[in-house]
């Protein structure tokens, strides 16, 4: 039996969820965007996402939070953290909070896809759109 593998997008720029979602749909994913962390947070209560890719500046909720409340209800979600305002210090607190990967913006679309595959193949090794 396959496994679908479900990606979350978040991110408060439209333009990044509209580049990123059809690259990841290429590979077989079934991946929701949105732009509203709230929304994202109450989607993650809702059902299974694997992979969540957030943002780390936004407004009210930011992506530290989103990645503190995965690590807080024990999810199996896949956390990777991209950011135009990555430093040392943030990628650090990202990574010892749980997430799986940092990727400073810009970043190749290739690197997140290569993360992607990785990330869920870890979690459910079959091949993407199988």
């Amino acid at each position: 039996m396959t496994t679908e593998v479900r990606i979350l997008i978040l991110d408060d720029e439209r333009i990044v969820c509209d580049r990123l979602r059809p690259a990841l749909e290429k590979l077989g994913y079934h991946v929701e965007a949105l732009t509203d962390s709230r929304a994202a947070v109450e989607r993650l209560s809702k059902g299974r996402i694997d992979v969540l890719v957030t943002d780390l500046k936004m407004p009210g909720v930011g992506g530290i939070d989103v990645l503190r409340f995965v690590r807080d209800h024990r999810m199996a979600t896949k956390v990777v953290v991209i950011s135009g305002f990555a430093t040392a210090q943030t990628a650090h607190e990202a990574m010892e909070l749980g997430a799986a990967a940092f990727l400073p913006k810009p970043f190749k679309l290739s690197q997140l896809r290569d993360v992607v595959v990785r990330l869920a193949g870890e979690l459910h090794p079959v091949t993407p759109g199988q």
